[in-house]
């Protein structure tokens, strides 16, 4: 079984953070957050590369930094733009669904 290792890594001019899935040195797969202003976060882009998916990774990644803010942000609001296959997690952990939001595009 292959060894998953998650590491966090915190930009020292931004207000992202990053935490990084590696596999055998290779990096599988990340997920991020944005500090805001009023104390709000936004959980950004998770991505698990496609020969990895289905192994966990992308919960290993969501708890990780689940467990993170929960320890460091006490009472921020924590906030997302999700797919629906997301989703259900999502209010697994207690979050609110609030309204749909439907991508669209258009070569100009």
């Amino acid at each position: 079984m292959e060894e998953i290792k998650v590491i966090h890594l915190k930009s020292n001019s931004q207000r992202l953070e990053t935490w990084i899935a590696m596999c055998n040195g290779d990096i599988v797969g990340h997920i991020y957050m944005e500090r805001e202003d009023d104390k709000k976060i936004k959980f950004l882009d998770a991505w698990v590369h496609e020969e990895h998916r289905r192994k966990g990774i992308y919960r290993m990644l969501w708890d990780a930094r689940w467990e993170y803010v929960q320890t460091k942000y006490k009472d921020w609001l924590a906030y997302a733009w999700c797919k629906p296959s997301s989703l259900p997690l999502l209010i697994e952990k207690g979050f609110a669904p609030g309204e749909t939001c439907t991508y669209v595009e258009k070569i100009v």
